[in-house]
């Protein structure tokens, strides 16, 4: 678990910078070394010699405070820990973080570090649902850090809301759960294809979808963290690479097909969660249409089929498809996964505006070839995708 673990803890300027304190206590029982850095405005709350007297190491404050002359603090600090746990983590932290900067010790060791990050917000509730730190995280998600989500409750400021610091219990909990952890998919290549596909018209115009590509994002995160190569083919999307993802950018049906096939043969589980258009125009232009009167009629083509494709080609892989319908999902799903040669096929409903494209949430369906299905209620899609892995992992193992 957290038996001799080494933890660089980074604490900022808020109240719950009083829980750091107690959060610190609850680590070292737990086995872990300590050393903690705390912002200026930190020591405005806690003292650094509380920190100091519960964790038995040096607590670090000054960016020029360079006490050993054969190293240089920050990069030292920044290579030393087996992980970095943020907590409290304000919105000034967050907000300095994703943009960068590096103006004092803890934000310049943080620019320096390889290490896995975990933030622990803690705000007033207006401040953590404003749009510019909902895009810091964002980002900072998409660099590969780890949120632990803040609780619900009253707060300082004397607002009842999301916002408040989770408990130093449920932190270490949280924790302990990630290193109990085996990267069961560790030596793995995994192919999974996200987002929507753009079929030309002409200079100004292009028939594509709803498509947002963040299910096929998530699942390559959750893989990832298994410790699987991770190879994705994403379509036209408002998403930043994941970390640790060997990234394939396509436009067309035509682009994703060459792509996904080019990578299949050395890939042990292909996910095709994209949404690919079906039909191309005949006819594309590198010139603008002019409006004329009366309709327009544009003669569409079929696109190739690249999930039968790969799996009527089907080797060692373990395929799984999408069914993204409006209606009588488990009888299209059922057809898809048969008429495909797939192990699996994962359903969900499109006609549900809450759910879906374009949307953070889903709720789907997961079936497979011997008829196991299991239903996932409404949840965000980066908890899917971690229970998707689960039970593909899990019918892997059948075999």
């Amino acid at each position: 678990m957290l038996e001799g673990k080494k933890i660089l803890l980074g604490v900022s300027g808020g109240i719950a910078a009083y829980k750091a304190i107690a959060l610190t206590s609850k680590l070292t029982q737990a086995g872990a070394d300590v050393r903690v850095i705390m912002t200026q405005s930190a020591t405005e709350f806690v003292t650094p010699l509380s920190f100091q007297a519960i964790s038995r190491n040096e607590v670090y404050t000054d960016t020029f405070e360079e006490k050993d002359p054969r190293k240089i603090a920050h990069i030292d600090l920044a290579d030393w820990p087996d992980f970095i746990l943020l907590a409290p983590a304000t919105a000034h932290l967050i907000g300095r973080i994703a943009n960068g900067l590096a103006d004092d010790l803890l934000t310049t060791t943080l620019l320096a570090a390889t290490k896995p990050v975990y933030v622990a917000p803690a705000m007033n509730v207006h401040m953590y649902k404003h749009p510019a730190v909902r895009n810091n995280m964002q980002r900072l998600d998409s660099w590969g850090y780890r949120f632990i989500e803040p609780g619900d409750g009253y707060l300082a400021c004397g607002y009842i809301g999301k916002g408040r610091l989770e408990e130093p219990e449920t932190i270490v909990s949280i924790l302990q759960q990630e290193y109990t952890k085996t990267q069961r998919w560790n030596g793995k290549k995994v192919l999974i294809s996200a987002g929507p596909t753009r079929e030309t018209v002409d200079a100004v115009r292009f028939f594509t979808n709803y498509s947002s590509g963040k299910m096929g994002y998530e699942l390559a995160k959750a893989a990832a963290r298994e410790g699987a190569e991770v190879h994705l083919v994403t379509g036209p999307t408002q998403l930043s690479a994941p970390a640790h993802v060997k990234l394939y950018q396509i436009t067309t049906a035509e682009e994703m097909f060459n792509q996904m096939t080019l990578l299949y043969e050395d890939m042990d589980i292909v996910i095709k969660s994209a949404a690919v258009a079906d039909y191309k125009p005949v006819k594309q232009t590198n010139k603008k249409m002019k409006k004329k009167d009366g309709n327009l009629f544009i003669e569409l083509e079929r696109t190739k089929d690249i999930l039968k494709y790969l799996g009527d080609r089907k080797q060692k892989q373990y395929l799984v498809g999408f069914a993204a319908e409006t209606e009588d999902i488990l009888t299209y799903g059922k057809g898809k996964l048969e008429k495909k040669n797939l192990d699996a096929i994962v359903m969900n409903d499109i006609s549900n505006k809450e759910i879906g494209f374009q949307s953070d949430f889903n709720e789907v369906i997961f079936l497979t070839r011997d008829g196991t299905e299991k239903k996932i209620t409404k949840s965000k899609k980066e908890e899917i995708a971690k229970q998707l892995i689960t039970f593909i992992e899990n019918e892997i193992r059948k075999d």
